[in-house]
């Protein structure tokens, strides 16, 4: 099975790499690893599942959500009836960010990892299993 079509953002053609299902992107110490939607640009993105994955072999996993992405599933809980009708929302090692695409949430990762805060946000997964 074929992975997803990814396409990069025009203005940061440089910022990471396809890889199968995945879009990597490689820093300093650690890489980011997102699971892209199949067929939607890395600029339009508003919800992804990621991992931070430092070179010691520590992971951390969580998913960023645009508050757009937030709004528009809270409007629908409105006509399903979920978490009261739309009053609320909540998900483990969840990341809101205000604007959409990779290149903004790649920006908001690094200033995690520098600050340490990603240690608060995301959840420790553990070293990646290796077989042999």
């Amino acid at each position: 099975m074929a992975g997803p079509l990814i396409t990069a953002p025009a203005d940061r053609r440089d910022i990471g790499s396809p890889d199968g299902a995945f879009y990597r992107v490689r820093r300093d110490g650690y890489e980011i690893c997102f699971v892209p939607a199949a067929g939607v640009a890395l600029d339009e993105i508003d919800d992804v599942d990621m991992w931070v994955i430092f070179d010691s072999g520590e992971r951390w996993s969580g998913t960023i959500y645009t508050l757009g992405n937030v709004r528009r599933t809270m409007d629908g809980w409105r006509q399903t009836g979920e978490c009261l009708g739309g009053r609320y929302f909540f998900v483990r090692e969840g990341l809101i960010v205000r604007g959409r695409g990779i290149p903004g949430m790649v920006d908001v990762v690094d200033d995690l990892v520098r600050s340490g805060d990603y240690r608060s946000v995301f959840h420790a997964v553990g070293p990646e299993d290796t077989v042999g």
